[in-house]
């Protein structure tokens, strides 16, 4: 199974304004006429519910939408670019910058726009005033960013079978639903998650058969970074346990730690204890012994082979599951909305480097992009610009007098004070 992906992905720049002048017979001042360009194109990611993994994303890795086109003459505005749409599964997290933000697309259809496209350039017909009559100039479009994605599968189930390999996890799953996961007469363990409808008549849930767990998991041993990874998204937990065995306790002691080491949030899940297998006589003795050193647990007894206790066990995880509905329902109606607030201004900043007094600002460096190689005029509308962003002060505050050199982004400039 295909559960984790880096991709990256490329949104389109922004096409670059016009700089035309009307020219028409009989017609002396024609005037500045030209269009803007188009806005880059977006990537967005949206949750697929036909997609089941990330398979279909492994073999490219790079994901660029086109670029906004030129301005022209005549007012023409350039189109914008396409964008690129990247489908994934229902339970996909999406991480950049180290996991600082990301996006979870737990429903189907859920949408968001990864990367957004570069703004296109304003034409010079933009610029015409009464005191500007024929600027000559336009401004370039932005360019668009790349981001490094990180695309990571979890999968969203009501219930997750966990337990040791062999515990009897793919037999129960088979036993209550129309999943099919392999399973044999000696230990071995599932190798990918295999999901199951339990059918109720009226209602239904899906329950996950996660790969069997091995002391030392949490580090990455055996398929355990696989598994707990898949651990998250349950909403109820189903700890089987061989009763069998020699030490079930012990056993399930063993699956308890590896959850905790790994996310202490997986131990404080919703759990049912199941003994299984007890259509062995010594498996049976063991889980009647066993109930009472658990007292404060809901425990369970089943056979997976012969189907004992397995109704009892499923319109129990069901009743669980409608009461977490509600809770959750609950939740949300009472939980208090954000107060929306206007962004603050973005202000400049200016410091001094080696004798070069440097801008800083991201609207400030996006205007020397625009306007940085369109000129002397264009140069004139970047330094006024950055007086009404608070320029002066800022460059007064740095020690600056009229006449030094300053820089925004790439570009150089004499401040005229």
């Amino acid at each position: 199974m295909i559960d984790l992906v880096p991709i990256q992905i490329i949104p389109g720049s922004g096409g670059s304004g016009a700089s035309s002048f009307r020219r028409e017979k009989f017609v002396p001042y024609g005037g500045p006429d030209g269009g803007d360009g188009g806005r880059g194109g977006d990537v967005i990611l949206m949750a697929d519910e036909g997609l089941t993994t990330l398979a279909h994303l492994r073999h490219r890795q790079v994901y660029r939408a086109e670029g906004g086109k030129r301005g022209q003459g005549g007012h023409r505005h350039g189109g914008n670019g396409k964008d690129v749409l990247i489908k994934v599964p229902i339970g996909t997290v999406a991480s950049v910058d180290g996991g600082e933000t990301s996006w979870d697309l737990d429903v189907a259809g859920a949408r968001v726009v990864a990367a957004s496209g570069g703004s296109g350039g304003r034409g010079n017909a933009r610029f015409a005033n009464s005191i500007r009559q024929a600027p000559n100039f336009a401004e370039r479009g932005l360019p668009g960013d790349a981001l490094d994605v990180q695309l990571e599968l979890k999968l969203l189930a009501d219930v997750g079978l966990i337990g040791l390999p062999n515990a009897g996890k793919s037999t129960l799953l088979r036993a209550v639903s129309r999943a099919m996961p392999d399973v044999a007469d000696f230990p071995f363990t599932t190798l990918e998650p295999v999901l199951g409808v339990v059918d109720l008549g009226i209602d239904a849930f899906v329950m996950a058969d996660l790969p069997g767990l091995i002391e030392g998991a949490h580090e990455g041993a055996g398929l355990g970074l696989e598994f707990l990874r898949h651990v998250e998204r349950t909403r109820i937990l189903v700890h089987l346990l061989d009763a069998s065995s020699a030490d079930p306790l012990a056993d399930y002691e063993t699956i308890r730690r590896e959850l905790e080491l790994y996310n202490i949030q997986l131990v404080e899940k919703l759990e049912v204890i199941v003994f299984n297998k007890i259509d062995l006589p010594e498996a049976r003795e063991n889980a009647s012994i066993l109930k009472d050193r658990l007292p404060n647990a809901e425990v369970m007894e089943i056979s997976g082979a012969t189907g004992e206790g397995t109704q009892a066990l499923i319109k129990r995880l069901q009743q669980f599951i409608q009461e977490s509905a509600a809770k959750s329902a609950t939740e949300i109606e009472t939980r208090e909305l954000p107060t929306l607030r206007p962004e603050p201004r973005d202000r400049i900043a200016v410091e001094a480097v080696d004798g070069v007094f440097v801008v800083h600002g991201k609207k400030a460096e996006q205007d020397a992009i625009k306007l940085g190689e369109g000129g002397y005029d264009a140069l004139d509308e970047l330094q006024g610009r950055l007086g009404r962003m608070g320029l002066r002060k800022a460059m007064r505050q740095a020690g600056a007098s009229p006449g030094d050199r300053m820089r925004v982004g790439d570009v150089d400039l004499e401040w005229h004070g």
